[in-house]
């Protein structure tokens, strides 16, 4: 595979897949965190630095499911245009917009382009052919540029024109990851291929059905699996522990069950919370109290982890050399329900200044330790959540297998 560092763009137009997909005021449209803008500034200078041309294309949202009333595109809504401002205050140079991804005008544009120029291209989600994967869909993008560099490892478990089968059109010497996904590839892969031991998994979130394949795969390289969030309520009460109003896929009682038997049998330990914050109802201002997660009162819910859980939880990162953390102990959006989340993150941070390797992945988890103001203490902060998910599942991405090729 071509790395970017090995390719001189001087007189090259790089059309370039970046996952500008960011969050926006619903009344301004005003970019409210520009994290992933910025992780594809490194692969577009040097574009620019080597003397090449610059073609960006993303998606941005779900224009396709989310229609005006009439049954028509909302593009204000959805359109690129938005991030325009902002990428040219952060490249320093005027980046020019093309109303459309495919086209005779949008061709022409880009081919008009000189050394040091950026052009951004409306939305690809516009187009019925960029989720559908469609061949003539991504043959015409391909027609943008001269060599193809995919940086967008956000949509790489998606084989969408632009991600995926757009690579087809370009040789091996002439299509590359950029600079974020080759991070994003390298830093997962270590973890899944060459963990140094013990390797402690954290899985939060609310459902285990979300994340019984990653945990499935987790058993066969990890030493230890540690459960936090509204899923640790699904293997509480697999066992017969009362668990009140928690969160609960009681459909998924027999999975749990399997998956404690299961790290028994390999010797992985898997833990889940020995005491939790409860709450009277689920609300930032409901009453709480901490009790032992066997006396859960009738009609309250868990909503985080208690001070044992976090004293047990810290102890067994704090002797791990290598940590992957995906998803939140507790309802860390709520102050009186952040503690627990909130100390996993400091003492993954910890772990990782005493020389452990960290990667972060997930949109709740990268918010917390964004939250916390970690994000420079641990290792690697992933910018795709699903990507990373499936990545770990073992699946294979289509975005990386095209690269790879």
């Amino acid at each position: 595979m071509n790395q970017i560092d090995f390719i001189n763009f001087k007189g090259k137009r790089a059309l370039v897949r970046v996952d500008f997909n960011v969050p926006l005021d619903k009344e301004t449209y005003e970019i409210t965190d520009d994290t992933r803008i910025r992780a594809a500034l490194p692969t577009i200078k040097k574009i620019l630095q080597d003397g090449g041309a610059v073609v960006l294309m993303s998606h941005l949202g779900r224009p396709l499911k989310k229609l005006n009333d009439d049954g028509s595109i909302n593009h204000e809504k959805f359109t690129l245009k938005h991030i325009v401002k902002r990428l040219s205050e952060l490249l320093n140079t005027d980046v020019q917009f093309a109303n459309d991804c495919i086209g005779s005008e949008v061709l022409a544009q880009a081919q008009s382009l000189t050394s040091g120029q950026v052009l951004l291209v409306e939305n690809t989600r516009f187009h019925k052919g960029e989720e559908k994967g469609e061949e003539a869909f991504a043959q015409a993008l391909s027609q943008l540029g001269d060599i193809y560099i995919n940086d967008a490892f956000g949509t790489a478990h998606r084989a969408h024109a632009s991600t995926t089968i757009v690579a087809k059109y370009f040789d091996a010497d002439h299509k590359a990851f950029g600079y974020l996904m080759n991070a994003e590839v390298a830093n997962a892969e270590k973890v899944i291929h060459q963990p140094e031991k013990p390797f402690t998994a954290i899985i939060g979130g609310a459902k285990v059905s979300d994340k019984i394949l990653i945990i499935e795969n987790l058993l066969e390289i990890a030493n230890n699996i540690i459960i936090g969030g509204g899923m640790s309520y699904t293997f509480l009460k697999a066992q017969g522990i009362a668990i009140g109003n928690s969160l609960c896929e009681d459909d998924k009682l027999d999975i749990a069950l399997k998956v404690l038997q299961k790290a028994k049998d390999k010797n992985v330990n898997l833990y889940i919370p020995v005491d939790h914050i409860i709450a009277d109802k689920f609300d930032a201002a409901a009453q709480t109290q901490i009790t032992s997660v066997n006396n859960t009162p009738e009609g309250w819910m868990g909503l985080d982890i208690g001070p044992e859980t976090i004293k047990l939880y810290t102890s067994v990162i704090n002797a791990s050399k290598t940590i992957l953390w995906n998803g939140p102990m507790g309802v860390f959006e709520m102050e009186a329900f952040q503690k627990g989340t909130k100390s996993v993150a400091l003492a993954v941070a910890e772990a990782t200044q005493n020389g452990a390797f960290s990667l972060v992945g997930g949109g709740d988890s990268v918010a917390a330790v964004n939250l916390f103001q970690l994000g420079d203490k641990v290792s690697f902060v992933s910018t795709g959540g699903g990507a990373m998910l499936e990545f770990f599942e073992g699946k294979i991405l289509p975005g990386v297998a095209a690269i790879q090729q």
